[in-house]
């Protein structure tokens, strides 16, 4: 398992639990019918990189991955071995599979979600911040998916009466920085993040500067809602890996990765922070509230 996460992560402790108890019942117990090793990449270039060839060259017969990046790097050392991932952004875009209802190489799995989704974040910021005028949307330009999503959101910004603005950021902490604080200058604005590797490993920098500009944003994953973002709304990644394991139960009896489609999200999940709701000043409304599946008050 390489893991894009820290191995004192709560979301990466739930995902690997997720896995493990999931193939436990189709009959595969660590210890006794397979063995498991886990690598944690923390969404790191050369930490990716690293643990790949570490886990590769102890000849496993397959590679559980979490996140496009771990993938790029499993890929980079091996096209054979058998990948199955989750949390991926664009498999296609990022050239991981030719297709994805034909995988076509060694590598298949869940992809974290459709284009499209962007616009409903741009719905979801709208309702808990009528006001807000002026978005920001934060993406990596050197991931596809960033160019995608916004082009949805973009899409649907005029019937909103909202302009919207990419702004590009890599994994530089400074980058980020000056750019949400030369955004925050403008008047009504708020935040959108697309999933990308930046996001998760500057995640609490990047909630951190919504704080302080008084910036409501939306966010891909609970764990920025948990660590203080206003709201995130995105797939439930922890349930993809409970489904990844029917896949690698599949591999393992002798079935091709390239034989099985990459599947989209089945389940969403909207979490909800009113501490941060309080601090900046909004009022959400009771059937907003509702539809959230965690509040945290």
């Amino acid at each position: 398992m390489l893991m894009n996460r820290a191995a004192e992560s709560a979301e990466g402790q739930a995902r690997v639990a997720a896995f493990t108890q999931s193939l436990h019942q189709l009959g595969w117990t660590d210890g006794r019918d397979v063995r498991i090793d886990i690598r944690w990449g923390e969404d790191k270039i050369d930490l990716e990189r690293k643990y790949a060839a570490e886990l590769i060259a102890l000849g496993p017969e397959i590679v559980f991955a979490s996140g496009t990046l771990s993938v790029i790097a499993l890929q980079g050392t091996s096209r054979t071995l058998p990948i199955v991932f989750v949390g991926v952004t664009d498999p296609v875009g990022a050239s991981l599979v030719d297709s994805l209802a034909r995988p076509g190489g060694n590598a298949t799995g869940f992809m974290i979600y459709e284009y499209s989704f962007g616009g409903k974040r741009l719905e979801l910021l709208k309702q808990v911040a009528p006001g807000v005028t002026h978005v920001a949307v934060l993406r990596d330009p050197s991931n596809p998916s960033g160019s995608a999503e916004f082009a949805a959101i973009q899409a649907l910004a005029q019937s909103l009466k909202i302009d919207v603005s990419p702004v590009d950021t890599r994994r530089d902490a400074g980058e980020i920085e000056r750019a949400i604080t030369s955004f925050a200058r403008t008047a009504n604005g708020g935040l959108i993040v697309t999933p990308n590797a930046s996001a998760s490993v500057h995640r609490d920098l990047i909630v951190a500067l919504a704080a302080r500009h008084r910036l409501p944003a939306v966010y891909p994953f609970r764990y920025h809602a948990d660590g203080g973002g206003l709201v995130s709304y995105g797939p439930d990644v922890v349930d993809q890996c409970r489904r990844a394991a029917g896949y690698v139960d599949r591999i393992l009896k002798g079935e091709k990765p390239a034989d099985l489609p990459v599947q989209a999200p089945t389940k969403y999940e909207m979490v909800i922070n009113l501490k941060t709701a309080k601090a900046l000043g909004l009022t959400l409304s009771e059937s907003l509230i509702a539809r959230a599946d965690e509040v945290i008050e």
